[in-house]
């Protein structure tokens, strides 16, 4: 039984792209609003990007600009294509959802963002490996 399940990751040069997807269940995927996570080693989890059941979108910090979240309602998939990778963006990729869309102002890089807190997101998938590395 499929709740999240990510593929896509592996490894490439610096200034290199990857596409990763989430297939999520039917019920999160129409009902819940969904999210991309890292988290590298000795370091948080942090937001990625998230999109909300009405499509709206936040891309937060170093992703913002380089990185794009998207949904394809024919596959059930989360999406998160990710240009210019550089060797900061090396992590474990986790996709989650969350039931509520209740957004909260968070602060990164002295960029303050509305998503969805981590706390509020229940189901996680088990995580797919980027590497950006020369």
């Amino acid at each position: 039984q499929v709740q999240l399940e990510e593929s896509g990751g592996g490894s490439v040069q610096p200034g290199g792209s990857l596409r990763l997807s989430c297939l999520a269940s039917d019920y999160i995927y129409r009902s819940y609003c969904m999210g991309w996570f890292r988290q590298a080693p000795g370091k948080e989890l942090e937001s990625v990007a998230q999109i909300d059941g009405d499509g709206r979108t936040a891309v937060v910090g170093s992703a913002n600009g380089r990185f794009t979240i998207s949904k394809d309602n024919f596959k059930n998939t989360l999406d998160l294509q990710m240009d210019g990778l550089n060797p900061e963006d090396s992590a474990m990729y986790y996709c989650a959802a969350a039931r509520g869309c209740g957004r909260k102002t968070q602060c990164s890089g002295g960029t303050c963002y509305e998503i969805v807190p981590e706390s509020d997101f229940t189901y996680w998938g088990q995580g797919t490996q980027v590497t950006a590395a020369s």
